[in-house]
């Protein structure tokens, strides 16, 4: 696909969900598509490879929770793989200060690669497991959001990501179709890490039938310091 191909539909899907693109930003995408494609080649990044699905399916999809997030607020992009959401809100949103969370080390390197070339400011790669990145008293209860995509079910979620929001922060989880079940039983899990769902948005993706949840958890109270638990065990045992 050619730049001005790209900016014509990154334009338009940005339209439909109300958001402008600089030239600048335009210029950031196109490249960070280029370098997701290159080195997809060597290292499992995405399973998506058609520009405009990349387009639509990672970057237009990632930036639908911009409205979420106030303006200079710190962020955590946990199990980030190729930088989504992460990335593309930085590039978006030069305002926030990220931190992208990833317990691969190719996918870091490939990180490090993006923000080089980019010249992207105020976002740092941070290669661990996301239970140990939650223990460690840097991180712990120290983002205004927390955020992931198509990570883990809501309860598993819910222990990686409460646990590293400040208290009357938001944890945002970007789902697919059909949460009810998930939402169901989650709330106990939610409850006992200090968060409460504060709102669940359905939406379809641009000019699409893809149907994506957006879940906003508020945290109300510090979560209790045996969570999350040890490395491997949330997902397997998910709080009840």
């Amino acid at each position: 696909m050619n730049i001005e191909d790209f900016k014509r539909l990154m334009s338009l899907y940005g339209n439909e969900i109300g958001l402008e693109f600089t030239e600048e930003q335009l210029d950031k995408f196109f490249k960070y598509m280029n370098l997701l494609l290159e080195w997809n080649e060597k290292i499992n990044l995405t399973a998506i490879t058609e520009p405009e699905d990349v387009i639509l399916k990672h970057f237009i999809d990632s930036l639908t929770i911009s409205k979420y997030i106030d303006n200079n607020k710190t962020l955590a992009d946990v199990g980030t793989g190729a930088g989504f959401p992460g990335i593309a809100l930085k590039i978006y949103r030069n305002d926030l200060k990220i931190t992208l969370v990833d317990s691969l080390n190719k996918r870091i390197n490939f990180l490090n690669e993006v923000i080089k070339e980019l010249n992207l400011k105020e976002i740092k790669t941070v290669h661990s497991r996301i239970e140990d990145f939650g223990k460690n008293k840097e991180y712990r209860e120290k983002f205004d959001y927390t955020t992931a995509r198509a990570v883990a079910n809501l309860s598993v979620l819910s222990e990686y990501l409460i646990p590293i929001a400040k208290v009357d922060g938001h944890c945002i989880c970007m789902k697919g179709s059909n949460v009810k079940e998930e939402v169901d039983t989650s709330k106990n899990a939610i409850k006992i890490l200090g968060g409460k769902i504060k709102k669940i948005e359905e939406f379809n993706l641009p000019k699409s039938d893809i149907t994506r949840n957006v879940i906003i958890i508020k945290k109300f109270k510090n979560t209790p310091d045996k969570y999350p638990r040890k490395a491997g065990i949330p997902a397997k045992e998910p709080l009840k």
